[in-house]
């Protein structure tokens, strides 16, 4: 039985920058995966069963590979197709044929690629990206020991994927105020308030790798009673920010021997933030399984000759194709969309040009466009998704989203974005309790709101600045914060009723999030551009749970 401790150092061989150290640790997997492969062998010359792919249609069979050879043979598999090092590439690939040839099945991905809205042949391909993001690609493989989905759709935005991997490997890697166990343990509980299973498989794995207890992934009554003191803030901030007050601030601060300190205090609470919005991306996108997690890969054969639910995750059958021609009618229709958008943006910048409204008007504008929002909802009848696994990892998995009060509904005031803003508030304080975390988080912020190539689907040289701003300033309007200095008629005006079910969904109740929504706006929009409007929700959404936060903390330091 080989020493394991042993294995794991040739894995981090192969994240080396140094070509020669990954060609030593290439050659010990190489060595280590053939020596197991003639261990197990084919049984009577043929290879031996594996289990049915998760929820699949077909039994299960039991396992016959042993001594660890199958976690082997994933791990090559997702380094065949997700390494950006062509080397390690093209030999985790020739080791693969390799044991098959011995006749030992081989793991084979499910899913098409990163995503389930977008073709993979649309996603930046490993091994093809440009130099800026090869870069990027590199950097984060080096650092977390694995090239992900949700940094391959990034991948589209390198200038912001730089930001974001910073601001995450800062928040997640480097010394501050919490242990690391805690961090994955607070990435785990955020991303299991929206039933977010990608980010929770992720970060499980990274909370045992930094030594945290595997007793504590039984559920949150088994972590440490100072970890569960934080279940109320984080469905508070997840749900509905706008009622977290000082007090909860102080409950946290004061819990005698479970008590937390302020800079603790302020990593949760960006932690929290960032996993929440983070969910929100990840299905905002789409975001597929990782290939070693459940549901990324089986070592089934493809079945042949009858129809199995596999093929439709593997595209072996005809359903892509059908579905390609029943979109060519609407071509036109999408066409248009995007020639009225244009003329409205126009229209907007003129009217601005000639008047501007009264503070009177524009906040009746704000309230309309607040009470609006109200009424938009997704279809009751998507698909729910299964939280029997997430939900230990949270309590009261009833507490939900609910629209911001009406004006003169309850005692919750609109939060006026003058009064406590990010630039001159929350960024100060943040970093004065937690150092440099408000610079990165100020500069993601900034990269993505400004962020533009001058393009709308097939239109260059385009001002986008306002329509980005409604969809910020949108996102912000649910939450009920308001800006003094926007027009709230000008969302209407940009963003339609499909645009606003998908943001809504997505902000709010992410889970609820289906491919159909993600087709239905923006029809004749590059898949750059959905998700650029992901980022924009993420971050959006990010700073609207932070400004509530921070005031609360704020209130309660003075």
């Amino acid at each position: 039985m080989e020493d394991r401790d042993h294995g794991a150092g040739r894995w981090d061989g192969l994240c080396s920058r140094d070509a020669s150290l990954r060609e030593v640790a290439m050659d010990s997997v190489r060595q280590a995966v053939m020596s197991l492969t003639e261990k197990v062998g084919p049984i009577n010359g043929k290879p031996p069963p594996a289990p049915a792919a998760p929820n699949s249609c077909c039994p299960p069979v039991p396992l016959v590979s042993s001594d660890g050879l199958n976690e082997y043979l994933v791990r090559l598999l997702v380094l065949s197709r997700r390494c950006p090092f062509g080397d390690v590439r093209d030999k985790c690939g020739a080791i693969l044929q390799a044991v098959q040839e011995m006749g030992v099945r081989i793991p084979r991905p499910l899913g098409q690629g990163p995503s389930e809205f977008i073709p993979e042949k649309e996603i930046l391909q490993v091994g093809r990206e440009d130099a800026e993001t090869r870069v990027l690609f590199i950097e984060a493989f080096a650092t977390l020991g694995r090239l992900d989905n949700i940094t391959l759709l990034m991948g589209f935005h390198p200038q912001y994927l730089d930001s974001f991997l910073k601001t995450q490997h800062y928040l997640m890697q480097v010394d501050g105020p919490l242990p690391y166990h805690y961090r994955h343990y607070i990435a785990i509980m955020a991303a299991a308030r929206h039933q977010c299973s990608y980010l929770v498989n992720l970060h499980v794995n990274d909370f045992l790798q930094v030594g945290g207890d595997p007793k504590w992934l039984a559920g949150l009554e088994s972590a440490p009673r100072k970890l569960q003191t934080l279940s109320e803030v984080n469905k508070i901030l997840a749900h509905r920010p706008w009622l977290i007050t000082k007090d909860h601030i102080e409950k946290l601060l004061k819990a005698e021997e479970h008590g937390w300190s302020l800079a603790e205090l302020v990593h949760v609470v960006v932690l929290l933030t960032h996993y929440h919005s983070l969910a929100s991306f990840t299905y905002g996108c789409g975001i597929n399984p990782e290939i070693h997690c459940d549901g990324g890969h089986t070592f089934r054969l493809p079945s042949v000759g009858s129809c199995c639910v596999c093929d439709f995750t593997n595209g072996n059958n005809g359903v892509d194709d059908l579905l390609n021609g029943q979109e060519g009618s609407d071509g036109l229709e999408a066409a248009c969309e995007v020639e009225a958008l244009m003329e409205k943006m126009k229209q907007l910048q003129e009217c601005r040009d000639e008047e501007e409204a009264s503070q009177e008007e524009m906040a009746t504008r704000f309230e309309r466009e607040k009470t609006e929002s109200l009424s938009v909802a997704p279809t009751e009848d998507e698909e729910s998704v299964d939280t029997r696994d997430i939900s230990r990892h949270f309590e009261d998995p009833s507490y939900g989203y609910k629209d911001f009060p009406r004006h003169g509904e309850q005692n919750v005031p609109t939060f006026r974005a003058q009064d406590y803003t990010w630039e001159d508030h929350g960024y100060s304080l943040v970093n004065r309790l937690y150092p440099d975390v408000g610079q990165l988080l100020d500069e993601k912020f900034q990269i993505v709101y400004n962020l533009t190539y001058n393009t709308i689907a097939m239109h260059k040289d385009v001002d986008t600045s306002m329509l980005r701003r409604a969809i910020w300033n949108y996102i912000h309007c649910m939450f009920g914060i308001r800006y003094d200095d926007y027009d709230y008629g000008e969302i209407n005006q940009l963003l339609d009723r499909n645009f606003k079910v998908y943001i809504k969904t997505v902000v709010c109740s992410p889970a609820k999030t289906t491919k159909r929504m993600y087709d239905s706006f923006w029809r004749q929009f590059k898949h750059s551009e959905k998700i650029h409007v992901n980022l924009l929700l993420m971050e959006a959404r990010m700073q609207a749970e932070l400004l509530y936060a921070l005031t609360a903390i704020t209130r309660y330091l003075t």
